[in-house]
């Protein structure tokens, strides 16, 4: 944001500089100045973003109707998330260790304890319960450093900030890998010969479940989805290439080139109002969303950049926020030009003044501005979509070392190939913990229930779960009063059916009478054959016995 800001306030002093050296300086001439300064360095802006959306929004679209490099670039993008996710993790952890050290100083009855409460609310449950669970009896012989308020204020921000990216990053994996998981499942069900969607995990789909059906859903999004993708990228190439062509040319009055100044000239000759109005509609929208467009795109390392689901810190979108507005007028300006109804641009004194012109005013100040920089620097927005078309700053910020998604390059690959195998493994730990709840589930239906207590049991009793053996016994489970890390670690534990294993267990119990005969015989004198180890008729051993365990 300073150097937009330093940047504006140098073309700003240029100006001045100049219309100092070559005329007087009045109230109106200065104002004009300000406006012009703004304006230039707009359109300037302008032409950058422009030159990038008009290329790079027909293109995105193209590439999501083709799955296997949508799913590449996505796999790309858990590789490189990946790391700034392990970053942030451990930047958590350094934290969470200076809070430790100020911890041990800090006790109950210290007047800054109030402030380290505050400060342990930033941070996630899981880590609250690793510093709350310290020992509160200080040793006095061990010296101590006693943190200051000013060192808590900047431990605090610095929490702020370890939180907020540690969160940051975490929403946006969870994100990238449901749009892995959702690709996979789209390729893997093209081939279906049934013609349904079947997900790797179960999607809800809400109210619309009924009429949205497996069957559907395959149509939609195996075959229409990439057709309308498709179409809408003929439509976007065909605006792109009018916006291009019109900024090209926009400065020819006889004969008129611009295509949008041809098209409001059809409708003003017959009077159409709806006409200019649904046409001036729709080419201010497609200038706005591709100049927007790129706005959410710029990224400056970690500092500013808009992130997705709510996560944009408050430095980004005033950064954001600023742009947009510097953005506003020189585009209506531009879009003035494009359909010749700026008279100082096309030269046409006949026109009248319109309402936009009227309030911001000319550019007749500074002559090479007026005359020369936005009349013919609009014609640089054809170098920045070739530019752009070729990939030639992914590639100049790949040779820096700047990982870039660049389908012929082996660094490329390989981080393509290790976002894949970090959306197996997180495909097999979401599939485990499926497993296991469904197995908890299955368990609580058939043995959670137990036998419905008598309508003159106490209450107290009844509120407490019963679990019923296969003895068909009631056990009630064991009510620990006091918790703790090892103890919840233990409660979470999956139950084991041992109902399943009764055949085990008698085996193993008639082996052990066995081999208790067995040697009774060996040390004993023959008895007859009544003593004989052929015979198993043995007594069968009391069952329920492992019950307790």
């Amino acid at each position: 944001m300073p150097f937009f800001m330093g940047a504006n306030l140098t073309i700003f002093g240029v100006f001045l500089i100049y219309v100092a050296s070559t005329m007087d300086i009045d109230a109106g001439k200065l104002q004009v100045i300000g406006v012009t300064a703004s304006n230039t360095w707009g359109l300037f802006l302008l032409v950058l973003l422009l030159g990038y959306g008009l290329v790079d929004i027909p293109r995105r679209q193209w590439h999501d109707s083709k799955r296997g490099h949508k799913l590449s670039e996505v796999y790309f993008k858990v590789a490189k998330l990946s790391t700034e996710k392990s970053e942030a993790e451990e930047g958590l952890e350094d934290v969470l260790e200076d809070i430790k050290k100020a911890a041990e100083s800090i006790r109950y009855n210290n007047p800054l304890h109030k402030h380290l409460d505050t400060i342990l609310e930033k941070y996630p449950n899981n880590f609250q319960k690793r510093i709350r669970n310290r020992d509160d009896y200080q040793d006095y012989n061990e010296p101590s450093e006693m943190p200051t308020e000013k060192m808590l204020v900047r431990l605090h921000k610095t929490v702020i900030q370890a939180t907020r990216n540690h969160h940051r990053t975490q929403c946006q994996w969870n994100s990238l890998i449901e749009s892995a998981y959702e690709l996979d499942d789209i390729a893997s069900n093209e081939g279906s010969t049934d013609h349904r969607f079947r997900w790797t995990f179960k999607q809800e789909h809400g109210i619309f479940g009924i009429c949205y059906n497996n069957v559907a859903e395959w149509y939609w999004l195996c075959v229409i989805k990439p057709w309308l993708l498709r179409l809408l990228v003929v439509i976007l190439s065909v605006f792109s290439f009018t916006v291009v062509w019109s900024e090209v040319t926009f400065f020819v009055r006889s004969p008129v080139l611009s295509l949008f100044a041809v098209f409001i000239n059809l409708a003003k000759a017959n009077y159409d109002y709806l006409y200019i109005e649904i046409t001036s509609f729709l080419i201010i929208t497609y200038l706005c969303v591709c100049a927007y467009y790129t706005v959410f795109k710029i990224r400056i390392f970690n500092y500013y950049y808009i992130a997705g689901h709510h996560q944009t810190d408050e430095n980004s979108l005033l950064f954001s926020g600023m742009l947009l507005c510097r953005l506003t007028p020189p585009l209506c300006l531009n879009f003035l030009g494009l359909i010749h109804l700026d008279s100082h641009v096309i030269n046409a004194k006949h026109l009248p003044e319109t309402a936009y012109t009227a309030i911001m005013g000319h550019m007749d100040v500074i002559p090479f501005i007026a005359r020369g920089f936005n009349i013919y620097f609009p014609i640089a927005i054809i170098l920045l979509c070739i530019a752009t078309y070729f990939h030639l700053g992914s590639r100049c910020l790949h040779c820096l070392g700047f990982q870039q998604f660049i389908g012929d390059d082996d660094m490329t690959t390989d981080l393509i190939n290790e976002g894949k195998e970090l959306v197996r493994r997180e495909s097999q730990k979401r599939q485990r913990l499926e497993d296991g709840a469904s197995r908890r589930k299955r368990w609580n239906e058939r043995f959670g229930d137990g036998i419905p207590g008598s309508k003159d049991s106490d209450s107290d009793e009844s509120s407490v779960p019963k679990y019923s053996n296969r003895n068909g016994k009631i056990s009630l489970p064991m009510i620990q009063e006091h918790t703790s890390d090892t103890t919840e670690l233990l409660s979470d534990m999956e139950p084991i059916d041992y109902s399943d294993h009764t055949v085990q267990i008698d085996t193993l119990d008639r082996t052990l009478e066995t081999q208790k005969s067995s040697s009774y015989q060996s040390s004993g004198p023959a008895r007859g054959s009544k003593f004989s180890t052929n015979k198993t008729d043995f007594k069968k051993p009391p069952r329920g016995i492992f019950d307790d365990v």
